[in-house]
């Protein structure tokens, strides 16, 4: 899988950006850095000032590329979800058995990431934090719905419905596909957030992992009836 994806080039909608970071050094150096500032200090505290700061670069070359930090957390969590995508994929693809299939896709998009060393300038690690706390930010305003209707959540979106066709692959006649596959992706950062910062309301830890409580969950959800 890994030679496969060192070929790929994650594709972000376009409309979030208004120079593509993968197209310069500055831009892959802006990305990369964003990515290690943000896990930092937060992305409340996050500014561009401090970010061309960071990377020696004034702070009116990084407006080159995003009008704002808003978009470039759009930005940073679609990549994130497309690179979880293309291992979903290629993890699925050659396993015949569908529950099998729903399985492997449940452990991808809930597991614990490491670093992915096909794409140099992005750490995934600290990527995978900055989504677990801060992913909300990027929908919880008064613009999701127009943004949704541009296209920025779109591979988010996707990805959901790749997991409710494996669910309704293994049970056609569940009734609730598309909101146990959306449980699953949000549910994942949840209970990682838990397990790191209030560890006394879940039962997840170095044991029981997120991975392990999701395919329990969903397994019998849907083959209850």
């Amino acid at each position: 899988m890994k030679n496969l994806l060192s070929s790929i080039k994650i594709s972000v909608p376009e409309k979030i950006f208004l120079k593509d970071p993968e197209s310069s050094d500055l831009g892959k150096r802006i990305i990369g850095n964003s990515i290690l500032l943000i896990d930092e200090i937060g992305f409340d505290n996050f500014t561009f000032k401090k970010l061309g700061a960071k990377i020696g670069s004034n702070e009116s070359s990084i407006y080159r590329y995003f009008e704002s930090k808003h978009r470039l957390l759009l930005y940073l969590t679609s990549w994130y979800w497309a690179w979880i995508e293309y291992q979903l994929v290629f993890a699925t693809s050659n396993v015949p058995d569908t529950t099998d299939k729903l399985l492997k896709a449940i452990e991808v998009v809930t597991q614990t990431i490491k670093e992915d060393y096909d794409f140099s300038h992005i750490n995934e690690v600290k990527l995978n934090r900055i989504i677990i706390n801060e992913y909300s930010k990027s929908y919880l305003t008064k613009e999701v719905d127009s943004e949704n209707k541009e296209g920025y959540f779109v591979i988010y979106k996707r990805l959901i419905k790749r997991l409710r066709e494996m669910i309704l692959d293994v049970n056609p006649k569940y009734n609730f596909a598309s909101s146990i596959a959306s449980t699953i992706v949000e549910g994942a950062l949840h209970q990682h957030f838990l397990k790191e910062h209030f560890q006394s309301i879940t039962d997840c830890n170095e044991e029981v992992t997120p991975t392990r409580f999701f395919k329990e969950l969903t397994i019998n959800a849907i083959k209850s009836k």
